[in-house]
């Protein structure tokens, strides 16, 4: 009889006790990624082919790295707001270029091809990842590039475009070669060829050699008599990388 008047009197305390319990609001703002396909249904039908995706997928990751939020931030505000560009704490549209790579950097810096992005030609000209790079409507999933690689580039440098118009060239328009395979268009470090001078973020190999060896590797040597020019200017003293008139894409006649 004792032990069930104690058991009751334990029920009837556990009200009080619950009450004296300090309830923790969530001040986070997270709401989960849920939560925005009610608005974004078209975003939210492809975004599971998106590399992005793969952190709701894993279902291990921490709300700020999870889903749209580890992108545009929480989305509470946004969700009460019913909606509005202003009310997303990271809208890229609305961000500069500097805010925009920190943002994307946040999971993107151990990278080592975007080793040297913030000394690249394209962040010290406020050139944004967002500027080439489209998440959720992308031309392809690889790179999630907003065009097709060449004709992005060309929206920008339209002087190359006519380069690769002429008779002697490289292939890019045909889809031989692509830009990146030259080029790093998050930074290189600065050569150790061509006088240390730094090109146009020309792609180096690991040991220092330019992007030109990668494919002519007949070129590379050791030679007897070396090519002077080579080691110390680089190809480009002769040829002229993107197109020319001339056979062999020399910058003067033979």
């Amino acid at each position: 009889m004792l032990r069930q008047i104690s058991f009751g009197g334990l029920l009837l305390c556990l009200p009080l006790l619950a009450a004296q319990q300090p309830i923790t609001p969530n001040t986070s703002g997270y709401v989960g990624s849920n939560a925005c396909k009610t608005c974004h249904a078209d975003v939210w039908s492809s975004f599971y082919k998106n590399p992005h995706y793969k952190s709701i997928a894993s279902g291990t990751e921490s709300p700020e790295k999870t889903g749209c939020e580890s992108c545009h931030g929480p989305a509470s505000a946004h969700i009460e707001a019913r909606g509005g560009k202003t009310t997303i704490p990271r809208a890229f549209s609305l961000m500069p270029a500097s805010q925009a790579l920190n943002t994307c950097l946040g999971c993107h810096e151990k990278s080592i091809s975007r080793a040297q992005i913030r000394r690249s030609s394209h962040t010290q000209a406020d050139v944004a990842c967002n500027s080439c790079h489209s998440i959720h409507k992308p031309a392809s999933t690889k790179s999630l590039l907003a065009k097709q690689q060449a004709n992005l580039c060309y929206g920008c440098h339209n002087s190359v475009r006519s380069q690769f118009a002429m008779p002697h060239k490289h292939r890019v328009n045909e889809g031989a070669i692509q830009c990146v395979d030259c080029h790093n268009p998050h930074g290189s470090p600065a050569p150790a060829w061509r006088s240390g001078l730094r090109p146009r973020m020309v792609e180096t190999t690991a040991d220092g050699e330019q992007a030109c060896l990668r494919c002519h590797t007949d070129k590379r040597g050791p030679f007897v008599f070396e090519h002077a020019a080579i080691r110390v200017e680089g190809c480009e003293t002769c040829h002229s990388p993107h197109g020319s008139m001339n056979a062999r894409m020399l910058r003067r006649p033979a």
